[in-house]
């Protein structure tokens, strides 16, 4: 209910703010005088932004298992299985959220969670994270990914990813009406104008905002790591696990889960990387707090 609640405050959040700023600069008695039914353009907007993020969101489990070809277990199939969900129902109490699924995928070391619920979650490992990981390692690794369950991290990526979306959709289309009238000189309607600057204004708007998402979701690597030290009891294994991913190859993700993944880039791809550095990552947990 409560994420009902956000996602319905946020709609309207967002579309007052859209309103408020096309009435100080004037554009809604512009886009009313060409015919422009732009409170319509506004709702469809904000439909379109927040409902593509929420069915991502809402599918992400069936998505994630289907391009990572990760089998769900239950603990019956051998030791390593039966030990990987103990430690997750145990990571799940200390962090007071029910018991994910747990799956297994064929790839390099990376683990995942998705899911649109704190209390059915997914959490995914690879079988070269086990492979290179000690248990304690692994273990530092689930309480991670639980804390990213335990935090909400996907619903509040999917509220942001919703936001620009609304922004990017909105005003690459405003953008689109007033060069096809000023620069066009379309009259009547809409002109081919609109579709280029439309089309090329979303492209720009949308790298920006994927490097605004990006951001938030570096942000919350740093309190995921934070959270796996305090479900330990310490940030020791965190950092050794840190320490062993820097050291071997992680990847590995389809671009579906890729944000939900372990990665990290310099130089400008930096700006667009969901994950900070790990030399980074692990200084954080070093520092006193």
């Amino acid at each position: 209910m409560k994420r009902i609640l956000l996602l319905i405050a946020t709609n309207f959040a967002v579309m007052l703010v859209l309103s408020v700023v096309v009435s100080i600069l004037g554009l809604d008695q512009w886009l009313t005088e060409s015919g422009i039914d732009w409170y319509s353009m506004l709702l469809m907007s904000a439909v379109f932004g927040f409902g593509g993020a929420f069915i991502s969101l809402l599918m992400s489990k069936t998505i994630a298992k289907w391009s990572t070809g990760a089998h769900v277990i239950d603990g019956s199939e051998g030791t390593n299985e039966q030990w990987l969900m103990q430690t997750v129902q145990r990571l799940a109490q200390r962090a007071n959220v029910g018991t994910p699924e747990v799956a297994v995928y064929e790839g390099p070391a990376n683990a995942f969670a998705t899911g649109a619920f704190r209390d059915s979650a997914l959490v995914a490992v690879s079988t070269g994270l086990l492979e290179a990981m000690s248990r304690e390692e692994v273990e530092a690794v689930l309480g991670h990914e639980m804390s990213h369950v335990a935090n909400g991290d996907m619903v509040t990526l999917t509220l942001i990813q919703g936001v620009l979306n609304t922004f990017v959709f909105f005003l690459s289309r405003v953008v689109g009406f007033i060069v096809d009238r000023a620069v066009f000189r379309t009259e009547r309607g809409v002109g081919p104008g609109f579709y280029i600057t439309m089309i090329v204004c979303q492209i720009l708007f949308g790298i920006a905002a994927s490097a605004i998402v990006a951001w938030f979701s570096r942000r919350r690597e740093f309190r995921a790591d934070a959270g796996s030290a305090g479900l330990l009891g310490t940030p020791r294994p965190m950092i050794a696990a840190l320490s062993r991913l820097g050291s071997i190859q992680s990847g590995g993700l389809p671009d579906q889960v890729k944000a939900f993944g372990i990665n990290s880039h310099s130089g400008l791809a930096a700006l667009f990387a969901t994950h900070p550095p790990i030399e980074q990552r692990i200084a954080a947990l070093q520092s006193p707090r």
